[in-house]
């Protein structure tokens, strides 16, 4: 059976601020710049979450879009929307915020319950800007 990719897309709306609480504001606003704002900054994220499977004969499917939807919001977006990531989000407590560790993050979030519904994580794309993104094989 040929394997197929399934990608499913999601958004939300989030602070953070890119801080190393071991350096002082100069250090931070020199490496970081605007990034390190005090009053933080956000962005309006996407994140692309690809599924690898072969397709079920009976459902035709890799995996129901629904359920990894489903996954997605109560994992991720519940988490992550409207919030600020360097205080309220659970799984990047004490990390520095950057969109590399946001995407391993979210993966880590993802993977045991897709591996689960008998399924394999194959990566996590999260786009911070339209320009800058970042993705994540695991």
């Amino acid at each position: 059976m040929k394997e197929v990719f399934v990608i499913r897309r999601e958004r939300f709306n989030a602070a953070h601020r890119l801080f190393n609480p071991s350096w002082n504001d100069n250090k931070n606003e020199s490496i970081f710049g605007k990034c390190s704002n005090k009053n933080w900054h956000g962005h309006n994220y996407e994140v692309f979450v690809t599924v690898k499977g072969t397709v079920d004969v009976e459902t035709g499917y890799v995996i129901d879009m629904k359920v990894l939807s489903d996954l997605i919001k109560s994992k991720i977006t519940d988490k992550m929307d409207h919030k600020n990531l360097n205080l309220e989000v659970d799984f990047l407590k004490n990390v520095i915020t950057s969109a590399e560790n946001i995407v391993i993050g979210i993966y880590n979030e993802l993977y045991d319950d897709i591996k689960k519904l008998g399924k394999q994580l194959h990566s996590v794309r999260l786009h911070e800007t339209e320009n800058n993104f970042v993705e994540y094989y695991g």
